[in-house]
């Protein structure tokens, strides 16, 4: 009994408030993060000091992580120990979350800035108070604080500035499509984008392009898109992520205008350059309309594509269409577009799916072909659903001269011969088909070449100077001439 006495433990209440143990552990994550954004800063004043873009490119690579981190207690922490006393209200008016006396000392805690931070650390900040408005949905407080980021970095002429305004104006893009404001800002953009090629800024210009076409996809101005596509040159040494965003607007754009091998072209690119291990939801958007595209170019897409874990119920609508498209189905192709057309509108996609129905019947025609080798128009009509005999001979004549089946049709007796299938190894089928993966590895090869990098001027690091090249022969010389006089020694 005594031993269950020592042993026996007193249990909290699960509805119970938490103690101040959790309070303390808050407290220590909060700190911690501010901790970990103090030394990005230090790190965009070590990139600013030395010139060297790489600092800033990494903290900008682990700001989706940094993004989870900020709350109000750690922006108005950074605020208070990074901006002197009377230039903190222009980014405190943002931040209207309360804190309470237990998130006073992380606040606090630290030195007070004595001076303003450098352009490049305040546009961080500044930025950083933008995301958390987005991802607390606080749009018109949003709106007002990407106005004011604007500002600031017009008023700026700092290459040492441009990957982190290149970011900014993605949020600002992000907030104008969230409020519904985006044709406001369209020449806003355009102005920035000038700028940025005549200052050669690669990144901003990436960012730019990608964001007008956006804005221009939005309301459907795809010849306004295609112009803009024509008129600038996408930066070879933009990240990957931009290249593949670029990749895909240019898909969408060439796909409306009935150019599918090319759209096909660009949207496997931009599969393969967005991250595999993220960015899921751009994965299956893409995806979404490369099965399209796929589709019309008469090619079935393969099952793998709808079995993977992070694509299936997304492509589930998909599916049904490649089903119905396979079989040539018409009614079935009318179910799916009847079922799913809302979310087709939602992707994007409706007005290339409605194109389809002529590859169903393609598809149906050439079947009806296979197995038939004599077919009267009035059976057609009847499988395929239409209204009457004569557009069922109009459909098969037009088969015939797009060369999707080889057949006569002979209006006297009133049927279709189908002629016999020929062997397909003597036609030029399968060469071009080689023909079409060896320059699909070629690219892949080329496109994996240039996205090769290596930090600047590191190609002399391992090349020495001429002095101590003349030194190193000294010291062989001397060495030759020790062994030489250690061997003459040994000699009676």
């Amino acid at each position: 009994m005594v031993a269950n006495e020592n042993t026996d433990v007193e249990m909290k209440n699960a509805d119970s408030p938490p103690g101040p143990e959790a309070g303390d552990s808050k407290r220590d994550v909060d700190l911690q993060s501010l901790i970990d954004v103090r030394e990005q800063a230090r790190q965009i004043e070590k990139a600013v000091t030395n010139k060297e873009n790489r600092f800033v490119s990494r903290v900008l690579r682990s700001l989706p992580t940094t993004r989870k981190k900020l709350n109000g207690v750690v922006l108005r922490g950074l605020i208070n120990q990074l901006y002197p006393a009377l230039e903190r209200d222009g980014l405190l008016c943002f931040l209207d979350e309360p804190i309470t006396g237990a998130d006073s000392d992380t606040t606090t805690r630290g030195r007070t800035a004595i001076k303003t931070p450098v352009a490049e650390v305040d546009v961080y900040i500044h930025m950083l108070i933008l995301v958390r408005l987005i991802d607390t949905n606080k749009l018109d407080e949003a709106t007002r604080c990407s106005q004011a980021l604007m500002t600031k970095i017009t008023g700026q002429n700092r290459r040492t500035l441009d990957w982190i305004a290149a970011k900014c104006y993605f949020y600002h893009s992000r907030v104008a499509e969230l409020t519904n404001k985006l044709e406001s800002i369209r020449g806003f953009l355009h102005a920035r984008l000038r700028t940025a090629t005549l200052r050669n800024d690669f990144e901003g210009q990436a960012v730019l392009i990608n964001c007008l076409l956006r804005n221009y996809l939005h309301y459907s101005l795809y010849d306004q898109a295609d112009k803009l596509v024509s008129k600038c040159v996408f930066p070879e040494t933009a990240s990957n992520n931009e290249w593949a965003r670029f990749l895909y607007y240019l898909g969408r754009i060439k796909a409306a205008r009935l150019e599918y091998s090319v759209a096909y072209k660009h949207l496997v690119q931009a599969v393969r350059k967005a991250p595999q291990s993220a960015a899921i939801g751009f994965r299956q958007t893409v995806q979404k309309l490369l099965v399209v595209v796929e589709l019309l170019l008469g090619d079935i897409p393969e099952r793998q594509v709808f079995r993977q874990a992070s694509m299936r119920h997304s492509l589930g609508p998909y599916f049904q269409l490649t089903q119905a498209v396979r079989m040539g189905n018409l009614q079935r192709f009318g179910e799916v577009l009847e079922n799913f057309g809302p979310q087709f509108l939602q992707d994007h996609t409706f007005t290339l799916i409605t194109r389809l129905r002529h590859n169903v019947i393609k598809t149906a025609i050439r079947s009806i072909g296979l197995s038939y080798s004599r077919i009267a128009p009035q059976d057609i009509a009847k499988k395929l659903g239409l209204d009457s005999a004569e557009d069922a001979e109009f459909i098969v004549a037009k088969a015939i001269r797009d060369g999707v089946i080889e057949a006569t049709l002979d209006p006297e007796g009133g049927y279709m011969r189908s002629k016999e299938s020929s062997d397909i190894y003597c036609t030029k089928e399968p060469q071009n088909a080689f023909h079409q993966r060896i320059a699909f590895c070629l690219d892949l090869h080329n496109q994996s070449v240039k996205a090769m990098r290596y930090p600047p001027k590191s190609y002399g690091k391992e090349l020495e100077s001429a002095e101590e090249r003349r030194e190193r022969e000294q010291q062989d010389l001397e060495l030759a001439k020790e062994m030489a006089e250690e061997d003459d020694d040994g000699f009676p």
